[in-house]
Order: C-alpha cells, then sequence, then structure tokens
C-alpha cells in the first residue's frame, strides 16, 4: 500500500437545497439532487462514485433522503440553508465522535456523472500540505467530453477553466479560513468590497485574464490564511453539475449508455 492511499478521507455530500428551487418542484421532488436521472436520484450516482473509490471511510449527507440514499451514508446532517453552513455542520458531525479523517472532500451531489475512478484519481493527485485542494477543468476538455455543455469559465493567462463541484481540505484548519471564505462569498456580487479584500491589482488581472493559477494559489492562501492549491483535472465530470433541464438530459443521455448499477 503506497503513502497516498493510506490517507484517510471523510466525505461531506451537500444533498440540500433551496425549498422554492423551482427546477425541483417542476421534476416533483425537494431539491435538486434528488432529481431523478434514468429512474434514479442523481445524488445516488456520487454516493456509488464515493464508495467505489476505494478512498472514502465515512460518508455524511446534508440534505434530505430517500430509502436508496440512506443505506449508502453514514449519517444524515440537517439542511441548514446555506452552502457554508451545510459544510461546516457536515464537517462537525464527521468529527463529534473523535473518529474525523485527516481530510475531507466535500461534493455537491449534483454532479451525477463522476465515476469511482475520476474520485480516486483526484484524492490521489491532491497536494498533501494544502489545507484547501479545489479541482478545476479546462474549458476545451469540457467541451470535448460533452459537447455543448455550457458552463461559467475564467479566463486565466493559462487558460479557460470552470470550477468544480467538489473540494478538499482539512478539517482541523477549516474554523481558520471559514470566516474569510464566508466573507470573500459575501461579497461576490459587490466588486468594490471583493476589490478590497482581495486587492484591486488582483482582480483587474482577473478580469483582463492575465492572472496565472500560481498567482491566484498565492493570493486565495494569504487571503485565507491557510495553504490553498488549484488541481488541474482532466474530468470534465468534476465541474458539471446539473442546473436545468438540458444538464440533465445530457447526464441521462450519458450514463444511459451504460445500465446503472442496482
Amino acid at each position: 500500500m503506497t503513502a497516498i492511499e493510506t490517507v484517510r478521507y471523510d466525505a461531506v455530500v451537500l444533498g440540500g437545497g433551496d425549498p422554492g428551487d423551482a427546477f425541483a418542484a417542476a421534476h416533483g421532488v425537494a431539491v435538486k439532487p434528488l432529481i431523478p436521472v434514468n429512474g434514479q436520484p442523481m445524488a445516488l450516482y456520487v454516493l456509488r462514485a464515493l464508495h467505489g473509490s476505494g478512498r472514502v471511510a465515512r460518508i455524511a449527507y446534508v440534505g434530505p433522503l430517500t430509502p436508496e440514499i440512506e443505506p449508502l451514508i453514514d449519517m444524515r446532517v440537517t439542511d441548514h440553508g446555506s452552502l457554508l453552513a451545510n459544510l461546516e455542520a457536515g464537517v462537525e458531525a464527521l468529527e463529534v465522535d473523535g473518529q474525523g479523517a485527516q481530510r475531507v472532500l466535500v461534493v455537491t451531489a449534483d454532479i451525477p456523472m463522476l465515476t469511482a475512478a475520476e474520485v480516486q484519481d483526484v484524492l490521489d493527485r491532491a497536494s498533501p500540505e494544502a489545507a484547501l485542494v479545489y479541482p478545476v477543468v479546462r474549458r476545451e476538455v469540457c467541451e470535448a467530453a460533452y459537447p455543448g455543455v455550457r458552463r461559467t469559465y475564467a479566463r486565466l493567462r493559462d487558460g479557460s477553466f470552470t470550477g468544480g463541484n467538489l473540494f478538499i481540505l482539512d478539517p482541523a484548519l477549516i474554523g481558520q479560513f471559514l470566516p474569510r471564505l464566508r466573507e470573500v462569498l459575501a461579497a461576490r456580487k459587490a466588486p468594490l468590497k471583493l476589490a478590497g479584500l482581495i486587492g484591486p491589482g488582483i482582480l483587474l488581472r482577473l478580469l483582463a485574464g492575465r492572472l496565472t493559477v500560481k498567482a491566484l494559489e498565492t493570493r486565495v492562501s494569504e487571503l485565507l490564511g491557510v495553504p490553498a492549491r488549484a488541481l488541474i483535472t482532466p474530468h470534465a465530470a468534476v465541474g458539471t453539475d446539473v442546473d436545468q433541464d438540458e444538464d440533465l438530459a445530457l447526464a441521462a443521455a450519458y450514463l444511459g449508455q451504460e445500465k446503472p448499477p442496482a
């Protein structure tokens, strides 16, 4: 067994959502991750990928359950209404018995095309010294895997990237960087406030597409007060969540190529 394979991971799966989500309501479910893909809740595909990776010891699931989901999780956590609150609640649930893992994988429950091999590869390639690892996917990788897919991309000097729907953190340091992360997210729609937080020079270089991945890592690390790293992954599914009907049709067609596990 290699050193990488001995790292223990727990997982927090974010399966909550806005009770007023029109997309979920249109499909007759309470929250988006319960929308069926080829007859099964999309969250179920994510949970199977985690189990199949061979890298995840325990799973805390935040949000409402179905009978199919319940056997695949170790603990259920009540939806607290926001991504960061749910993240914090999930990590706390894993730590409450003193058996918390060295690292925690946080994954949204709306990326049904994620596979076990992709989970394993992301975890095995994650920087071990970083308190926060955030996978990103190149635009050309997404468009080659799923022609016509629509994603939001950030243009950097190294290329155009979309953010992943999972990340890895050191649970011992979450209290150190979470308050600052909450502040940054709160300012994301207020350009002047955001510029004050990350620095106007960095913001201008980002908007102009002149910022490198390395420079962005450095600034995020300074801002959060912990080592943060971007992981450029070749797996388009990591950056492809289901947000609308055309995404749902894509996932159904893609997953329909093989018979889903029973």
